[in-house]
């Protein structure tokens, strides 16, 4: 999972060098947002399973809604922006991307917590 999330963060630096120039579409907000808190779940995953804690582990997959939610608001607004402007087609299409990278990012974490759950309870989450 972890070496996925690797690669998931090498695809993110790629699409940012590609953006580099382009002017920026909107102000990102949801994007970081998204990235801080798949960090953060991230953070707890290992927490979890270091201390063995499946409550812990519990609240990284509750967690993944909300990113989950993040994702399908920014596609919606990205895909607006797409349909209204041809020209914002490139630019968006980057950041959807980004945004599909984050959530995988986030799925591939709660896939530890899962683990975290089954090694200490022996029950499937």
């Amino acid at each position: 999972e972890l070496e996925r999330m690797g690669d998931y963060a090498e695809g993110i630096a790629k699409l940012s060098l590609a953006m580099g120039d382009l002017p920026p579409l909107k102000p990102l907000i949801d994007i970081p947002r998204m990235m801080e808190r798949s960090i953060h779940m991230l953070g707890h995953s290992i927490e979890s399973f270091i201390k063995r804690d499946p409550d812990l582990a519990k609240v990284v997959i509750d967690a993944d809604d909300e990113i989950d939610d993040l994702y399908q608001q920014i596609y919606r607004e990205l895909l607006t922006y797409m349909m209204a402007d041809p020209k914002t087609i490139e630019r968006a299409t980057y950041l959807l991307w980004v945004s599909h990278d984050l959530e995988r990012v986030a799925d591939r974490t709660t896939n530890i917590a899962e683990r975290v759950i089954y090694l200490v309870t022996g029950k499937l989450p």
